[in-house]
């Protein structure tokens, strides 16, 4: 049986036990490799003799200084332990963990002349801190005693045996993750910046073992700290001139995966403007690694099924980051491409969505698609990511593919956004240290925003009810981009009362505007729908629900300049609703009156004449100004839309009068110059200020009143002037 205990093992224990002094127990000790041999010692005899030694005796061993010798003493102790290390119960012992301060010791000053011919010493102590690292319970231990800060200046600083170094901190970031580094990015970009050097100086094997080192470590940094403090460290510009010396040079598949890892790792932290390094020709090395990257995803997905890629789905998922990120920075037209560029570029990518949907369709029709394992469905869902940001690009090519996956698409997305939601809802009150799943919906939307404007798309996503999850993953990202503190328990709110507001962190800020871009997106495939879709719009309990959220909601949102694009697209898309839905409107509903009144806010401040420099020119307001790209057709749209409202709603028209926006138009047109004001705007107003003419008979006097004539004249505004004075 394993658990039997050899008679040597026994009489070696024996031995051991009855040991009088330390001179006699290390005696006894080469007694014991005289008489064990390898295949005597099982888990249960290792136990026996690890017991019978007793590690006070090994630590005296390992910490005797007064003795002749001492490193031999060591050697002995450290052999002892190492071979113990084996066993998880031996490696996880009290006394082995209370070691680990020696074995650092030992570790840390291995340069030191003592241990120049002792290369077995340091060798043990690594071997020993490893084997601790592969259980739970040592990598804890080792937590506690800040092993990767202490490893991590080891590498740094010294130039012997410091692969083992390297490494040990692999293992342990690998499982701790992001909460392996502190709080201060210095450790990290020293680190980078030695193993990015070795890693561009190497030329050996090891430089590609050092590949999958460092995306380790990219993977596992507190991305938003680190991308925040990278300004001026070299260690960025080492691994830019090391990946392109590998991917421009003829490789195999060995040298190139870990590489293709690599690139997405630092992309993911420094942005694809990291590929940009060469100042004679920048585009040449993005170029390059997109097309190796599409190429690869072609080889890697051609013919295969689901489950065949699933066997490279580390480097496939790498290649997926890299042709997203090249495809999202293509999209802000910064990179200057020819012609020759765009087209090469175009067959590269669609050779390789051609063979990502060929994998998702066999997926998709397989009886087992329901029942994916963890991994499968995280894969199932880069796969749909990759694809979203292929289809926020270019909705024509393989459409017929696309349009038949939607229903699988909107199903994987669905759930990763329920399941991300829950977790979110939960940790708040139970917290826990389990990465939140990740939100593929929230990716999708902005290809969402462009499927649903062909009709045959548009068909499938009303079909399958996707209007209830956009509406919930709405509320659900307004409750992170409209933040309210935590309410104060009764006991302590006299006590509270005078504290400032807590400030919100990197993090939470980082989360806050990201729902704050999901919520615009939201709304331009709702107010896609609401123009394509009116009659549906008009009796649809989801939109009636819509429309209600925003009513209650748009009115309590901070006035600030980072709500400014989602203020403007809730406000308009409230009024494109308002619109279809003017048969179920009162007028005695009080959340329409507040919701009206900032809708009004939105669009009268986004003109002025006072913070111009010339003081008869219109302009932008400096507080749209950032955001005029943004919100410009916005604007339009809502100025049209308000228009048309009036005509509908008449008794809406007393809010413009009320809050003094008609009579602040003709005031502010009065002041602009002859012939400068824009026609789009001119008409803007124009048809805003006749509808109200039309629909309340106390505007004509206000307007009058206000020097419309002049208005009338100077702007040639044809049609208000016989509204307002006749022919």
């Amino acid at each position: 049986m394993s658990d039997q205990i050899s008679d040597p093992i026994r009489k070696c224990s024996i031995i051991l036990k009855n040991a009088k002094s330390d001179t006699e127990k290390f005696a006894a000790l080469f007694m014991v490799t005289k008489l064990i041999k390898g295949k005597d010692c099982n888990e249960a005899g290792k136990r026996l003799l690890f017991d019978s030694i007793g590690l006070d005796f090994v630590r005296r061993l390992l910490t005797s200084k007064d003795v002749p010798d001492a490193s031999a003493y060591q050697s002995v102790a450290l052999s002892i332990l190492s071979c113990f290390c084996e066993d998880e119960q031996l490696a996880t012992h009290k006394d082995m963990l209370d070691s680990i301060p020696v074995f650092l010791g030992i570790v840390s000053t291995c340069d030191d002349e003592e241990y120049d011919d002792n290369l077995i010493v340091i060798n043990e102590a690594y071997h020993c801190l490893q084997s601790i690292a592969t259980h739970e319970k040592g990598r804890q231990a080792l937590r506690e005693l800040d092993v990767v800060r202490k490893m991590a200046q080891v590498y740094t600083e010294q130039s012997f045996q410091i692969d083992e170094a390297l490494t040990l901190i692999v293992t342990l970031v690998s499982h701790f993750g992001p909460s392996s580094w502190g709080e201060d990015p210095k450790l990290f970009h020293a680190l980078m910046q030695r193993v990015s050097l070795d890693f561009e100086t190497d030329h050996a094997e090891r430089k590609f073992e050092l590949a999958e080192m460092i995306a380790v470590l990219l993977s596992t940094c507190r991305r938003e700290l680190i991308s925040s403090t990278v300004e001026g460290e070299i260690w960025p510009e080492c691994l830019y001139k090391g990946v392109s010396d590998v991917l421009t040079s003829k490789i195999g598949k060995a040298q190139r995966d870990p590489t293709l890892k690599l690139t997405a790792n630092v992309l993911e932290i420094l942005g694809i403007e990291w590929t940009l390094h060469d100042s004679e020709n920048p585009k040449k090395f993005f170029l390059l690694l997109l097309q190796l990257a599409a190429i690869e995803v072609r080889m890697q997905t051609d013919n295969k099924s689901f489950n065949q890629v699933m066997g490279q789905a580390d480097l496939v998922t790498a290649c997926f980051i890299i042709l997203e990120l090249s495809m999202n920075y293509m999209s802000t037209d910064q990179l200057d491409l020819d012609q020759k560029d765009k087209q090469q570029v175009y067959t590269g990518l669609k050779g390789a969505f051609t063979g990502v949907l060929s994998v998702l369709t066999k997926l998709s029709n397989d009886t087992r698609k329901d029942k994916l394992q963890p991994k499968e469905k995280a894969f199932a869902c880069a796969i749909i990511r990759v694809v979203s940001a292929w289809l926020s690009q270019e909705t024509s090519a393989l459409k017929g593919q696309v349009f038949k996956l939607l229903p699988f698409i909107f199903k994987l997305a669905n759930e990763s956004f329920y399941a991300s939601r829950d977790h979110r809802i939960k940790a708040k009150t139970e917290p826990t240290a389990e990465q939140a799943p990740a939100d593929v919906l929230r990716v999708t939307l902005p290809a969402i925003c462009h499927i649903v404007v062909e009709e045959d798309a548009r068909k499938i996503f009303l079909k399958e009810k996707e209007e209830q999850v956009l509406y919930d993953c709405l509320v659900f990202h307004w409750s992170i981009a409209h933040y309210k503190k935590p309410p104060i328990p009764r006991a302590e709110r006299l006590k509270r009362m005078n504290e400032p507001d807590p400030e919100l962190t990197t993090f939470q800020m980082d989360e806050m505007k990201d729902s704050r871009t999901a919520i615009i997106s939201l709304c331009n495939i709702f107010m896609n729908i609401t123009v394509l879709e009116p009659k549906l719009v008009e009796e649809s309990t989801v939109f009636a629900q819509l429309i209600r959220f925003i009513f209650d909601n748009l009115p309590e949102l901070k006035d600030t300049p980072d709500n400014l694009v989602m203020h403007g697209h809730l406000a308009v898309l409230g009024l494109l609703l308002l619109k279809q839905q003017c048969s179920n409107v009162k007028k005695n509903d009080f959340s329409i009156c507040r919701y009206i009144q900032a809708t009004i806010r939105f669009l009268w401040d986004a003109y002025n004449i006072d913070e111009s420099n010339d003081p008869q020119a219109l302009v932008v307001s400096l507080a749209y100004k950032e955001y005029w790209f943004e919100i410009m057709e916005l604007w339009f749209l809502g100025m049209q839309t308000m228009s048309g409202i009036i005509k509908l709603i008449p008794w809406i028209s007393e809010f413009a009068i009320e809050s003094g926006w008609a009579e602040g138009i003709i005031e502010t047109l009065r002041k602009v110059k002859i012939g400068t004001l824009p026609p789009n705007v001119k008409l803007a107003y124009e048809d805003f200020l006749s509808q109200l003419v039309d629909a309340n008979s106390s505007v004509a006097a206000v307007l009058k009143k206000a020097d419309a004539l002049k208005v009338c004249r100077n702007h040639r505004m044809m049609e208000l002037g016989k509204k307002l004075f006749g022919d």
